[in-house]
């Protein structure tokens, strides 16, 4: 759902999708290109790129903040802000430099101080930000929380178009990496006051700029006249609308009130083909789906919540439930990935603790119990505005007649109010997730999530082996050769489960007759740039 992220995961399954109805779609713009009106969800923070980690705020954060490259829809990099980016032999230090008379929407131009300044903030304890993990990378980087680092040693200005970054340790994909918006950079004024900044970005770098936030209701954007890159719009804004259910994001698409719809709601699925005449996509995404069942809750410590844990994967009939509920929009997962981003592997070892196997569950169960008996009722938690209930009441059910326990859903009213209780660590159940690629690349979709500092660490997992080869594939010579040692932290995964795998989101978009050439990416965001209309 940035599965961006946490969906955003996506934040996740059905992008995350909060507010309230939003109104009538785009009106045509000053030289006959449109407003083109998209689904979106309320923001969690304010529109800061090293503070936006989710769905909501992260496709508004992507349009309005350029980056050193940016991807095509099949997850190929290229070059936006920078002219190039060139590795020492070792892959160790990186001299970036900038493309020539790239500017901000004011009109003021874009240097290496930029990128300096936006990159020290985002990584300094001091400001908190959720996406400082990306930074981690970087010579002088600290995670003492609170400490005051204005500065990253790795940071080395040549000359305003050109500036050097020194690393820890080699990295072979560090630049496929720089297309993540916390990598953008940021203009001076936004350095006065970050949080105002962040509900007001008035000046940015993206393709588009940005025009009003009506909480809860609407973000929208204009084209930005000073952007000169790849994303150039074809259109004249987009008008991201905040929906409270998907049923009426949908209801909104056929009722000519919304342009782009990038998530269909499941309630839809066998009818949507039809109802949309054909302008709509069913192809596979970079989104992956689980819950996780932190270690500290009670019986899910130590052996007996690894017991408990495959137990359960075990005891969920994925076939079943992508089949029936999601009616061939998912595919059961078989790895914490994607089977669209290089390196995916579906037979690593121990990939039969996420294949249905009531038997086994049952006796690992009951292992479990002869070390501390189980009581009470499985819960896992849900934001009832994004379309999960009945995902979770499944499986859910599939738990409590396979494992003979109680076993329910706990909805949330919201996405922000389910996100706030788990990143306050408040939360006392199992509870959804779910990650949409921020770039193409193994390494995303492991480090944030599962190592010790991990940003995106929600179930505050720690293993120093899972650590160490995620580590050792950041520091490997190729990426051939990083996939082999982030699919071996995979197997480790694969036997401790801080997340129940569940399945791999396709990209279910549909799109009104007036609009045209809608391209869906790899991570499942439309490619909002191309989008044009009648």
């Amino acid at each position: 759902m940035k599965t961006k992220r946490i969906l955003s995961v996506i934040a996740a399954s059905a992008a995350a999708v909060l507010a309230l109805a939003g109104c009538a779609g785009g009106d045509a713009g000053s030289d006959g290109a449109a407003i083109i009106s998209v689904n979106g969800s309320e923001p969690q923070n304010p529109l800061i790129p090293t503070n936006t980690n989710e769905t909501g705020g992260g496709h508004v954060v992507d349009e309005l903040h350029a980056r050193l490259v940016s991807y095509k829809a099949d997850g190929s990099t290229e070059n936006e802000l920078a002219e190039s980016i060139e590795p020492d032999a070792e892959n160790k230090v990186w001299t970036i430099k900038l493309r020539n008379d790239i500017k901000f929407s004011d009109g003021s131009p874009i240097t290496a101080d930029n990128f300096i300044k936006a990159w020290n903030y985002g990584a300094n304890p001091k400001n908190a930000q959720l996406n400082s993990y990306f930074f981690e990378l970087i010579e002088g980087y600290s995670v003492e929380e609170g400490k005051d680092v204005q500065e990253l040693k790795g940071l080395e200005k040549v000359d305003d178009q050109t500036f050097k970054v020194t690393l820890t340790a080699p990295t072979a994909d560090f630049a496929m990496r720089l297309g993540y918006s916390a990598y953008a950079p940021l203009p001076d004024v936004a350095f006065d006051d970050m949080d105002a900044y962040g509900k007001n970005p008035t000046v940015v770098s993206g393709p588009y700029k940005f025009e009003a936030w009506d909480n809860n209701v609407e973000i929208r954007l204009v084209a930005n006249e000073n952007y000169d890159g790849p994303r150039k719009p074809a259109n004249d804004g987009l008008t991201f609308k905040l929906y409270a259910q998907l049923d009426a994001a949908y209801s909104d698409l056929l009722a000519g009130n919304l342009d782009v719809l990038d998530t269909i709601p499941d309630a839809s699925f066998g009818t949507y083909e039809s109802e949309l005449g054909g302008n709509s996509v069913n192809q596979p995404g970079a989104v992956f789906q689980a819950f996780i069942i932190p270690e500290r809750l009670d019986h899910f410590g130590g052996e007996e919540g690894k017991l408990r844990r495959q137990a359960i994967s075990m005891a969920i009939n994925r076939e079943e439930v992508t089949d029936k509920i999601f009616q061939g929009t998912r595919t059961p997962a078989t790895d914490f990935t994607s089977p669209v981003i290089d390196g995916h592997s579906d037979d690593l070892k121990g990939v039969e603790n996420v294949q249905f196997n009531p038997e086994k569950a049952k006796e690992l169960w009951a292992k479990a119990d002869a070390i501390s008996p189980w009581d009470g009722t499985f819960e896992i938690a849900y934001n009832s505005d994004g379309g999960h209930q009945p995902w979770v009441d499944a499986v859910s059910n599939q738990i409590k007649n396979n494992l003979g326990i109680e076993a329910q859903g706990k909805p949330y009213a919201s996405f922000a109010e389910l996100r706030t209780d788990i990143t306050e660590e408040k939360i006392q159940v199992a509870f959804r997730s779910g990650w949409q690629a921020d770039y193409p690349g193994l390494n995303n979709f492991l480090a944030p999530l599962y190592t010790t500092t991990g940003s995106s660490n929600d179930g505050k997992y720690s293993n120093p082996e899972v650590d160490k080869l995620i580590a050792e594939g950041d520091a490997a010579a190729s990426v051939d050769a990083a996939n082999e040692k982030y699919n071996q932290a995979q197997e480790v995964l694969l036997e401790d489960l801080p997340a129940i795998p569940l399945w791999y989101q396709n990209s279910v978009a549909g799109w009104a007759s007036t609009v045209q050439n809608v391209e869906i990416g790899y991570n499942s965001i439309p490619a909002y740039h191309k989008i044009t209309k009648e």
